[in-house]
């Protein structure tokens, strides 16, 4: 499900209904090389459809890179930090990044169609 699993480890989704909109679980490794909005770039691509690699439209179109790599990241003596989350729209899904590396990604509501 998840391109390079050096980044994140998904997991598993919901059961889908159809109307409902579908979560994308992952989680961030903050001990792993990859900077968070880089498991966060290659989530939301899965979740997309769009290639990572396609330059039309970026993450930092939506949120401050630097500022969301450094928001979660461990302090400076190691501690993890806690009990914190941020919530963004990004191509009109609904982001939610945890302070402990998990990422929620809700896709636009579709309209049923008709039949």
């Amino acid at each position: 499900m998840y391109r390079d699993e050096s980044y994140a480890k998904s997991r598993p989704q919901q059961q889908h209904h159809p109307g409902e909109t579908q979560t994308y679980f992952v989680t961030h490794d903050f001990d792993g090389p990859a900077e968070l909005t880089t498991t966060l770039a290659h989530a939301i691509s899965d979740v997309s459809g769009v290639d990572v690699t396609d330059a039309r439209v970026t993450l930092a179109d939506y949120a401050d890179s630097e500022a969301l790599d450094r928001l979660f990241e461990p302090r400076d003596e190691g501690a993890p930090r806690m009990n914190g989350h941020l919530t963004f729209a990004v191509w009109g899904f609904q982001v939610t990044v945890y302070s402990d590396g998990q990422i929620a990604i809700v896709p636009p509501r579709q309209p049923p169609q008709a039949r």
